[in-house]
């Protein structure tokens, strides 16, 4: 095993069933959490630490809506300065760890005109062909085949499930597609146009990679999107981090409903 989990081990013996790794503005999920134990990300061996605002940069085992779950409060972006395989590193530990399904979530930019801020969109499907793959490189055997398929990256049963619980809590629930940017500047009005044309419906800095990594040694992928901001060209106004920040609190309540709803029937 690897250093990273022998040294969570050292610390508990907790088994989660359940990985989440939250987005901007999405910290505050982590708080609900009991029974809980936290590691930060700089005293894991070989762990990355996050450094994007709002990102805490913790590990969180825990209970959350009567289900042991694994939270990265913080996450890792390739604009930080962090290679693609190091990606690698917090998702296969919580795999380690025993999760065997991952709730990936993130604020980003709406592309699709339907869209407005504080939308919520569950991910179908990725475009991940504008960040290099995190899987290049020697493959480990021991978590995935070397060409991993990705047919069905976003777990079709589940979103089966997300769609009927959003239905039944009331939830306006988008179904779009999600690509990943390089970053860390917003992408420009002509990029959008391209994205567009593409048949993405949201854009962020993060998460196709992340999806990548978990389908690749096994987990079943949910991905939720919280609709921050309007991208550019599509709104007039110009974009912040400080505007994604605001959304993901304003969002708050519905999305960590959804959330809690989500741990509960996976």
């Amino acid at each position: 095993m690897t250093k990273e989990f022998e040294y969570v081990r050292s610390i508990t013996d907790f088994v989660p069933e359940t990985a989440i790794i939250l987005g901007s503005g999405l910290g505050n999920i982590a708080d609900m959490c009991k029974n809980t134990t936290v590691i930060d990300y700089k005293d894991i061996p070989n762990m990355p630490v996050s450094t994007a605002p709002s990102h805490k940069g913790r590990l969180i085992l825990g209970t959350l809506n009567g289900k042991n779950v694994v939270i990265m409060q913080g996450r890792i972006h390739i604009y930080e300065g962090y290679l693609p395989k190091d990606i690698l590193i917090p998702i296969r530990l919580m795999k380690d760890l025993g999760a065997k399904n991952i709730i990936i979530t993130n604020a980003a930019g709406g592309i699709n005109r339907k869209y407005k801020v504080g939308d919520l969109m569950m991910i179908k499907d990725h475009i991940s062909c504008f960040i290099d793959s995190c899987l290049i490189g020697k493959n480990d055997e021991h978590y995935g085949v070397r060409f991993p398929d990705m047919s069905d990256i976003y777990n079709a049963d589940i979103r089966q499930k997300v769609e009927k619980i959003a239905i039944k809590n009331n939830i306006k629930l988008y179904e779009g597609v999600f690509v990943q940017v390089k970053g860390p500047q917003f992408e420009s009005p002509a990029e959008i146009r391209m994205l567009e044309k593409l048949g993405a419906d949201a854009v962020g800095m993060s998460t196709a990679i992340d999806a990548i990594a978990a389908k690749h040694c096994g987990f079943n992928v949910c991905g939720i999107t919280l609709i921050s901001n309007m991208a550019c060209g599509i709104s007039e106004n110009p974009l912040s981090s400080d505007e994604v920040f605001l959304a993901g609190q304003q969002a708050a309540p519905k999305f960590q409903k959804l959330i809690l709803e989500i741990i509960k029937e996976l």
